[in-house]
């Protein structure tokens, strides 16, 4: 597979600057018959992402409950009706405009999880499928579609289990000999059972799981899929640090190209099932991270949730714990929290990220 580099600042026509652009202003990417055209939205602190072909489009996932720009991005990119929407996971950053879309375009079929939740979000998510008409299905590990020129297979979830993650909708999706693996907000534990299973998992680019948290991309993983590219969706300075310094370093070690919408904008990438074409909305040095600010310790009896799940393994649902356990007295106490073993403790140690008050 050859991959061919473009980015498409627009220089000549307006500023470089992606927030003043207008949906009008924005380069259209082309595609032609037989092509196909993935476009990982620039939605901010959430994801979305569009698969289109001359006859076929799917888009997986719809932004943020509290943004507005998913059908703008959507009509922009030529959309008239939606072949496959599906919603990943419950989190209202994957399907806060979910409800928009499927009441604004017509649209098929649906898929999501299983799994229910609680929110407004989502009870609108619902509501809209009922009042779309559209198929319903949950897709489950194991399953193959083929959707037009798509070869799509369903590699998580296996089972439901009430965790929000672990049950996301992961896709290898194939077009000719260039091959697609969406990740959701999958962590590693998941990551590790796919590795384990000896499904096929290699692709030439991978949506990273998380927003390009700590939480996911753990190195065996990445060497099992061994991308040519790696995109992740995140936000200008978000509160989460999205993505995090040792996922971003981990793929510079292993020459593992990469791309986020906090930095480059729209990521547009057009295969004609040999070779992709990737164009960036904006250019930017991958000579350094995306967040170059100083590290200083972060205090385990102080820090925020958002402030703590950037340490290596501790997701939203540790970090919680961890708050609920204090004061911590020693590090080790975090072995008490169900699913840090030794293991994962001498990897936060060696993070040197982690410490118990303002830089203990």
């Amino acid at each position: 597979m050859r991959v061919i580099l473009i980015a498409f600042c627009i220089a000549l026509l307006v500023a470089c600057d992606a927030t003043s652009q207008t949906e009008q202003e924005r380069v259209k990417t082309e595609f032609q018959e037989g092509e196909l055209l993935v476009s990982f939205l620039n939605v901010g602190q959430g994801d979305s992402t569009l698969l289109q072909t001359t006859d076929t489009t799917i888009l997986i996932d719809a932004g943020r409950h509290d943004r507005n720009d998913v059908i703008d991005l959507l009509e922009g990119a030529g959309v008239k009706e939606v072949d496959l929407f599906i919603g990943t996971h419950p989190h209202a950053d994957h399907i806060g405009q979910a409800d928009q879309v499927l009441l604004h375009f017509p649209v098929d079929e649906v898929w999501m999880s299983g799994d229910l939740h609680t929110t407004r979000t989502f009870e609108r998510t619902i509501q809209a499928i009922a009042s779309s008409g559209a198929n319903y299905y949950e897709p489950r590990a194991g399953e193959h579609f083929e959707i037009g020129a798509l070869e799509i297979e369903v590699l998580n979830p296996t089972e439901l289990t009430g965790d929000f993650h672990e049950g996301a909708i992961a896709l290898r999706v194939q077009h000719g000999e260039v091959v697609w693996l969406f990740m959701s907000d999958i962590e590693e534990d998941v990551e590790r059972e796919l590795v384990d299973s000896k499904v096929n998992i290699e692709a030439d680019v991978l949506r990273l799981g998380h927003h390009g948290s700590s939480t996911s991309s753990h190195e065996a993983f990445l060497q099992e899929v061994d991308p040519s590219y790696a995109i992740y969706s995140a936000g200008v300075d978000n509160e989460y640090g999205h993505p995090h310094r040792e996922v971003i370093e981990r793929l510079d070690r292993l020459e593992i190209e990469w791309f986020g919408t906090d930095v480059h904008g729209q990521i547009d990438m057009v295969s004609d099932g040999q070779e992709i074409i990737v164009k960036s909305e904006k250019e930017f040095s991958q000579q350094s991270s995306p967040d170059e600010t100083a590290s200083t310790c972060i205090p385990l009896n102080e820090a925020t949730i958002e402030e703590l799940v950037t340490i290596v393994h501790i997701g939203e649902e540790r970090a919680e714990q961890i708050v609920a356990m204090r004061p911590i007295h020693q590090i080790e106490q975090l072995t008490d929290i169900q699913g840090i073993g030794q293991g994962r403790l001498s990897d936060i140690v060696a993070e040197e990220l982690a410490c118990l008050d303002g830089g203990s």
